[in-house]
């Protein structure tokens, strides 16, 4: 019985070995089997299925990888976006495994991807502003385009399983302004995905997420948790939220709706709650900085958040979903560390709905806002409006308020607040600078006895009284008026004093005196911001009285304008520009209609500025919203580097445009082109020691600079290049960061020939005959085109002619001369000498076509004509004039290239050179320049 045991028990063991070793001897095996037919496979999908280019370092076939699945793994996988994105990362990651159909391999001899394994990756997600994605990366098989009932959505995914390790996940939407930034993503998709409709079972984590609208962060640095059932159509690529549980910090949020992915944009429909949770658990989703205030305070209340998304988004149809977003809190209160007087009864209702992300068509409705601070002190507000540039308003504030009780209660730590707030002001009408329209206001707000310290600054902005009134009975700009009386502060024993009346805001009427002195590097620091230094010092001593019509009109002998500002060291920084400004001294005094530069040093990285002049209706500038500033000034400079001026340059500016912001993410290796200001009519008598560009030096310019609307010009301006005074005038206007539009008329009298080739980058490609010239020679042309990302020209932009004036020049080594040489067995004309000749040219589309010009060598007369092509076609005829006179020739045809010219004697069959095609619109070639078929002259 023992035995018969023992020899099953042997038999069982023996069986389960050679199983177990069967299996492992598989897993090891059936990789060798078909490596070939699998890489194969996954390179022809990739052919066959992307219109985008994938690269990997190499491919494996395991079990072990992902065990118990049988994948291919591709390392270091890098896969571009599809058209406009073509040059930009889609996906980047250090593997990535497509799961194989085990049965359908063995059985079938078919290779089947149904899981999907992505580990440590970037996966860029970008669509611009016309709507265009970089993610339409899959191509349809020809057999799916011919179907007549095929949707117009989407196309089929056959997957089981998405897995995705610790990926950097951004998604930047350019059009519906959206940026969303996550990392430490993980994701776990499960499902029978194989049918066309089916639930994706999802387990996703999410380390550290940014959520950003416009720019402006709402979510930074979170931590996010999600529970969802999706059903999906694959075929449609819809996505129905059955089960969908969110948890972002400690705020849990559920969503229930539809998403659905269409061929130019998508459709949805979702709405997100967040319902009987706590103030508490709502305030966790605040900036990072502000959590440990939030451990150290007691907060109680209740809170329901409601946002749907709902519509079309379709940017060509211009469709888009609408917005709507509401809270409620109710019975909150705030208690930092037990202070005297905690903020109780916190009270807001508010329903915000943008239809078709429309802001135009903003609605709000903040129903109430209150809070009570102590006994006595407390804060009510309420606010509808609709429309945004032309708003209609009805509004209240109330309040009364001490702002150390509210300091203390809030637990403000890095702030220390004073002083005494009353406020009560209604308001209700129309808002329009268009129409004219103000709503009809009363009220004012008051800040008595207070005091402003920071941890930034050891000293505190004291003796802050703030006393403003308003009124408007009418509801017209007309009807207005606004008295500021006072406000003032001391600062570190420097009071500053400001008195203002305001009316008539149709023709304002102003009367206003400022006094004071300000240390502006220290009294920022109260405010400090990371990252931004600010120095300086200002003094005014100013009175303003007038009207704004009497500086349109000429009526100076109506205004009372006097006094004056001093700046020393003040940094200054505006949006077109990478680099700040430095002011080391700026004297100004303002005399009725003008504002007098009596003294201004400045600085812009290596380039400086001193100007002396005026600017006219400085008063006017401020008061309207698309003023003006016209002035004239003398400008002296030892140098100006007209690159540090270039929009993408790097600079410590970082509030910059956001026009200029996408051009640096788009093109990070563009120097941008100079952005010229749009609110400036000024012009400036020059005399500038060097100006540098691009690699260009141009000494002692001189000669009259202005800045209009149209752009930048120069008018009857010279500076030193190469030894010789160049002449120019000319205009040049930014069309975008990445492109501009220049029209020069630039003279050159006796310069050298071989300098030109060499230090002149348009010279060198215009003239490349010049490599092999010495000698002096002039120019006189008109030349206009477009300019690119690095404020060079686009030469299939240029248009132009004019003349090139060879004084003395001899031409020794061109191969075109020697060629020519060499055919005719005349030695003579390999090295001609030219003396005197004109040669007159114009260009466009690419192409140089010379007008006939004729010369002596050797007693031969040859004269040439014909067309050259900046990239070096050449097709040029020449009649060679015999000795003695030149009476008697014969033709000769040259074309190929400079480098390698084609030269044939007693023939008038050359190449015809087809003009590029340009997109000024666009600033884009659509065609370069080619060689299509034979032409006889």
């Amino acid at each position: 019985m023992n035995s018969s045991f023992k020899n099953i028990a042997l038999k069982i063991l023996k069986v389960t070995g050679i199983t177990i070793a069967s299996i492992l001897l598989l897993l090891f095996v059936i990789p060798l089997l078909f490596p070939g037919k699998i890489a194969s496979e996954v390179k022809k999908i990739a052919n066959d299925r992307l219109d985008t280019k994938m690269e990997f370092s190499k491919s494996r076939l395991s079990f072990f990888t992902h065990f118990p699945s049988l994948t291919v793994s591709l390392d270091d996988l890098s896969l571009t976006g599809s058209a406009p994105f073509g040059n930009d990362t889609l996906i980047k990651a250090e593997q990535v495994a497509f799961g194989i159909n085990l049965k359908r391999l063995i059985f079938d001899n078919e290779v089947k991807i149904n899981k999907l394994y992505v580990s440590n990756a970037l996966i860029n997600v970008m669509v611009n502003q016309k709507g265009q994605a970089n993610y339409n990366i899959y191509k349809a098989p020809e057999e799916d385009k011919n179907k007549a009932d095929d949707p117009e959505e989407g196309t089929a995914i056959r997957l089981e399983r998405i897995d995705l390790e610790d990926c950097h996940v951004k998604y930047n939407d350019r059009s519906a302004k959206i940026l969303i930034d996550a990392k430490g993503f993980n994701y776990v998709g499960k499902g029978n995905l194989s049918e066309d409709i089916f639930d994706l079972n999802t387990d996703a984590k999410i380390d550290n997420i940014d959520f950003y609208y416009d720019r402006t962060a709402y979510l930074r640095k979170k931590e996010l948790r999600a529970d969802l059932i999706t059903r999906i159509n694959t075929h449609a690529l819809s996505f129905i939220l059955q089960k969908n549980e969110l948890r972002i910090n400690k705020l849990p949020l559920t969503f229930t709706g539809l998403f659905t992915i269409l061929r130019d944009g998508y459709k949805i429909n979702i709405k997100a709650a967040s319902k009987n949770t706590t103030v508490k658990d709502l305030f966790s989703v605040m900036p990072p900085e502000y959590l440990t205030w939030l451990d150290e305070t007691e907060i109680s209340g209740k809170s329901d958040l409601l946002l749907s998304f709902r519509g079309n988004y379709n940017v060509s149809k211009n469709q888009k979903p609408d917005l709507a977003f509401n809270l409620k809190i109710n019975e909150g209160a705030i208690n930092y560390q037990n202070a005297p007087a905690p903020l109780t009864d916190f009270q807001m209702d508010l329903n915000t709905v943008l239809p078709s992300l429309d802001v135009e068509k903003l609605l709000i409705n903040l129903r109430t806002l209150k809070f009570k601070v102590g006994e006595k002190d407390y804060f009510t507000a309420y606010l509808h409006s609709k429309g945004f540039n032309e708003m209609t308003v009805d509004a209240s504030v109330k309040g009364a308020l001490d702002l150390a009780t509210v300091d203390a209660a809030l637990g403000l730590s890095s702030i220390d607040l004073k002083g005494i707030l009353k406020t009560n002001i209604q308001a209700k009408g129309v808002f329009s600078t268009s129409k004219k329209l103000f709503p009809k206001t009363i009220g004012g707000i008051s800040l008595r006895n207070g005091s402003l310290k920071t941890d930034s600054y050891p000293n505190p902005i004291s003796d802050i009284t703030f006393i403003a009134n308003v009124l408007n009975k009418a509801g017209t700009f007309e009807d207005l008026i606004v008295a500021v009386a006072p406000a003032s502060f001391v600062f570190e024993g420097n009071p500053m004093y400001v008195n203002a009346t305001l009316s008539d805001f149709n023709d304002l009427v102003y009367n206003a005196k400022i006094k004071g002195e300000l240390n502006v590097g220290r009294i920022y620091k109260v405010f400090s911001q990371k990252g931004v230094d600010i120095t300086g010092w200002a003094k005014a001593d100013l009175s303003l009285r007038g009207k704004q019509s009497y500086a349109t009109t000429g009526q100076y002998n109506k205004l009372d304008n006097r006094g004056t500002i001093i700046l020393k060291n003040i940094k200054a920084t505006s949006e077109l520009f990478p680099k700040a400004f430095y002011i080391k001294q700026g004297n100004f005094r303002f005399q009725n209609e003008k504002m007098w530069f009596e003294k201004f040093d400045a600085f812009y990285g290596k380039s400086d500025f001193a100007i002396n002049g005026y600017l006219l209706n400085t008063i006017n500038y401020f008061l309207e919203s698309h003023g003006t500033l016209s002035g004239n000034f003398n400008l002296k400079s030892k140098l100006i580097n007209v690159d540090e001026f270039m929009a993408l340059e790097k600079g410590e500016n970082t509030d910059r445009n956001i026009e200029v912001q996408y051009a640096k993410e788009d093109h990070p290796k563009m120097s941008g082109v100079v952005i010229v200001p749009k609110n400036l009519n000024v012009g400036l008598t020059a005399n500038v020691n060097k100006v540098e560009y691009n690699g260009l030096v141009l000494n002692k310019l001189t000669g009259k600079v202005g800045i209009t609307k149209a752009g930048f010009y120069l008018e009857n301006t010279n500076f030193n290049i190469i030894d010789c005074i160049l002449g120019i005038n000319a205009t040049y206007k930014d069309e975008s960061p990445t492109a501009a539009h220049f029209d020069a008329h630039f003279t050159a009298k006796d310069f050298s020939v071989q300098r030109a080739y060499k230090e002149i980058p348009m010279f060198h490609d215009m003239v490349s005959a010049a490599e092999k010239a010495q000698g002096i020679i002039s120019v006189d042309y008109n030349i206009k085109g477009d300019l690119n990302g690095n404020m060079g020209p686009i030469y299939e932009s240029l248009e132009g002619g004019g003349t090139l004036n060879l004084r003395d020049v001899k031409v020794k080594g061109l191969k075109l001369f020697d060629g020519i040489s060499s055919k005719t067995g005349q030695d003579g004309l390999n090295n001609p000498d030219m003396k005197g000749i004109e040669i007159k040219s114009s260009i466009d589309n690419n192409l140089i076509h010379i007008e006939p010009f004729t010369f002596s060598v050797a007693s031969f007369k040859p004269t040439i004509k014909g067309t050259t092509s900046f990239d070096g076609l050449l097709d040029l005829r020449m009649r060679l004039g015999l000795p003695p006179f030149g009476l008697v020739g014969f033709p000769i045809v040259i074309t190929g290239t400079h480098e390698d010219p084609k030269i044939k004697i007693f023939s008038k069959t050359g190449q015809k050179i087809d003009d590029a095609i340009y997109d000024e619109k666009n600033n884009k070639v659509i065609k370069e320049e080619k060689v299509s078929k034979k032409r006889k002259s």
